[in-house]
């Protein structure tokens, strides 16, 4: 089986659940608490290795009470933790989240060791990226990292798949075209072209304002609507989600893409591996947390069986 190497940040998540946001100078009770391992790299990497994926995790954690225990959770799913290294006098990735009683949430992000992940840590793990079938990027590391990655995969002919997340306005837009898939959400869309994105038709315009750039694969996630596929060869589908009752959405959309990678590093069949990654993804939002609520490859199976009969 060819490996996935995710090249990444990794975070500790300070989760709080509560009713409704403190106002400015007030201080509120909040009915629970939890903490968690998170990032945007490190959800997709456990997402995919929770269905059965070989990870292999290139990243950066801090000196602190947190690095270990993140090294640890890694490992807990099997991933390669080689090249996760530690960062000497700087804090681990820590993101505040905030879940409101309507399943929505408001995060901080303070990347601490992630700022330090450079072209020199991807060097050391080149031998061990050059065996992966699968590059998987995302924005929570430097951009120099992110391009020194592409143009690796580039190199030795490693597929990319860059989730340009948190957007940044300013990514190199070359870069992005020598990606063989784009994965933002509907958000990260309207930062990176400027135009709305209320309506599926809306966000299909601004996918396109990014194919004519010379984007390969654009596909987009969209929370409860779905997902939608968009290609250079005029490939075009819309996976609509399933209807769950969703409890909590934090790490949905990388559930989405670790899934994705797995099954299309399996298959080679972008259609399939979209239909998967929805239904991950929607079973993902009816438990609390970010890698808590990925569920097994089991429960998975048990949950695509019983969408299928349904259709």
């Amino acid at each position: 089986m060819k490996k996935i190497a995710v090249i990444g940040s990794n975070m500790v998540d300070l989760i709080t659940y509560t009713d409704r946001m403190p106002k400015g100078g007030e201080t509120l009770a909040a009915p629970a608490f939890k903490m968690g391992c998170g990032g945007k790299g490190a959800n997709q990497a456990v997402a995919a290795a929770k269905l059965g994926a070989d990870i292999l995790m290139v990243s950066k954690v801090g000196d602190d009470m947190f690095a270990d225990n993140t090294i640890r959770n890694f490992q807990s799913y099997g991933i390669n933790t080689k090249y996760v290294s530690k960062m000497p006098q700087v804090s681990s990735g820590v993101a505040p989240i905030f879940v409101h009683s309507s399943s929505q949430n408001a995060i901080l992000v303070i990347k601490g060791a992630n700022e330090y992940l450079t072209p020199y840590d991807i060097d050391k793990a080149k031998d061990a990226i050059m065996e992966c079938g699968l590059i998987v990027l995302q924005l929570e590391v430097p951009l120099e990292t992110v391009y020194y990655a592409i143009d690796l995969g580039n190199k030795y002919n490693i597929p990319v798949l860059l989730n340009p997340a948190p957007a940044v306005a300013d990514l190199d837009i070359e870069y992005a075209c020598r990606c063989d898939f784009f994965m933002p959400n509907e958000t990260e869309l309207e930062t990176l072209v400027g135009e709305p994105v209320q309506t599926i038709e809306q966000i299909k315009n601004a996918a396109n304002i990014l194919l004519n750039k010379g984007l390969k694969n654009v596909i987009v996630t969209m929370g409860s609507k779905g997902a939608l596929w968009l290609s250079q060869h005029g490939d075009e589908a819309f996976i609509e989600s399933v209807k769950v009752n969703a409890v909590d959405a934090s790490g949905a959309g990388d559930a989405f893409i670790g899934c994705f990678s797995h099954y299309f590093l399996q298959t080679n069949d972008v259609l399939t591996s979209l239909r998967k990654a929805t239904l991950f993804a929607a079973l993902s939002v009816t438990e609390k947390g970010t890698q808590f609520s990925y569920p097994s490859i089991e429960q998975f199976k048990a949950f695509e069986q019983k969408n299928n009969k349904k259709h």
